[in-house]
């Protein structure tokens, strides 16, 4: 199947109303999937493993014997389409499901799941932010507390290894990236690594400073990231098309070389209209630039993120 096409149309209503500007960024259910939503689409990585596309965060399905294992959930408001599309692929239920982190896109399958007795796995963090009520500035909303079913079972604090039918998993907390709250899950029989939202491939992406994204330490989780599997390792990011780790190097340097020149900025005291004004991501703009975050809303958040994260230090 085209990986490229459904990620496109999905990217498109995901980011097509994020608006920079004063007040921040805007971001509709609209442009989440309500209105003409993308088709969900199965690609089969291997006998027992199947990536989900074009709802939300990309979402990977692990298939055993006797149930499936989700590791990310998508959209609220797509959670019965996805088990639809599910289903296409395996009859069999879902029985674990895991948060790589705690956003809306990526938990969407909680509450419906939880309330048929799936496990639901994540890190700590992930259940504090879902246990309350949540603002994610840089999106410009306010997320309620999920129901008591959709928060996780199983909460950890640095990772750990299990193994779900034939499949063994390992999975670790990453230091504050995207959120403060994300996971990797690495699966080294299919040679897979599922990377959240650490990893937006081949757009700028979002960087939820509110619960202590910045991205300087979305350039060190890419960091971290690269040096799990190998050079075959085949990448899921948390938004765009399946990867390799040339991908996720790429999205590094972007990242780093940016990272450098915010705190540049912030050293010297410059205000965030400023350093918007300045474009210091003009030579990345073609690349990364088109199709997802237009670069002055991605410089606002960015270094955001930055100033928030030198006034914790």
């Amino acid at each position: 199947m085209n990986l490229e096409s459904p990620f496109s149309a999905n990217r498109r209503q995901f980011l097509s109303t994020l608006l920079g500007g004063a007040a921040g960024l805007s971001l509709t259910y609209r442009a989440l999937g309500q209105n003409a939503p993308a088709p969900i689409t199965a690609t089969k990585l291997s006998d027992d493993l199947a990536l989900m596309m074009g709802d939300g965060g990309n979402v990977a399905v692990i298939i055993g014997p006797d149930g499936l294992m989700m590791i990310d959930g998508g959209l609220p408001n797509r959670a019965a389409d996805l088990q639809k599309a599910i289903a296409s692929v395996d009859s069999h239920k879902v029985q674990v499901l895991f948060n790589t982190h705690w956003h809306f896109d990526h938990t969407g399958s909680n509450e419906l799941l939880g309330a048929q007795g799936v496990k639901i796995i994540a890190h700590e963090n992930t259940k504090k932010h879902l246990s309350t009520k949540t603002t994610m500035e840089a999106l410009n909303r306010t997320f309620d507390p999920v129901k008591p079913e959709g928060l996780p079972a199983e909460t950890f604090a640095k990772g750990g290894k299990m193994t779900f039918a034939k499949q063994k998993l390992e999975y670790s907390h990453i230091a504050p990236a995207h959120t403060d709250s994300d996971c990797y899950v690495f699966l080294p029989g299919p040679n897979v690594l599922h990377t959240g939202d650490v990893l937006f491939n081949g757009f700028y992406p979002i960087i939820d400073y509110s619960t202590g994204g910045w991205i300087g330490g979305m350039a060190a989780g890419c960091g971290t990231l690269l040096k799990i599997g190998d050079a075959k390792t085949r990448v899921i990011p948390g938004h765009g098309p399946l990867g390799t780790k040339d991908d996720l190097k790429a999205s590094h340097d972007m990242l780093a070389t940016i990272n450098d020149r915010l705190e540049k900025f912030a050293k010297d005291g410059k205000s965030v209209d400023e350093v918007v004004a300045a474009a210091p991501t003009k030579d990345f703009d073609d690349k990364w630039g088109k199709g997802g975050m237009n670069p002055p809303t991605f410089v606002k958040v960015a270094y955001t993120s930055v100033l928030r994260h030198n006034q914790k230090a």
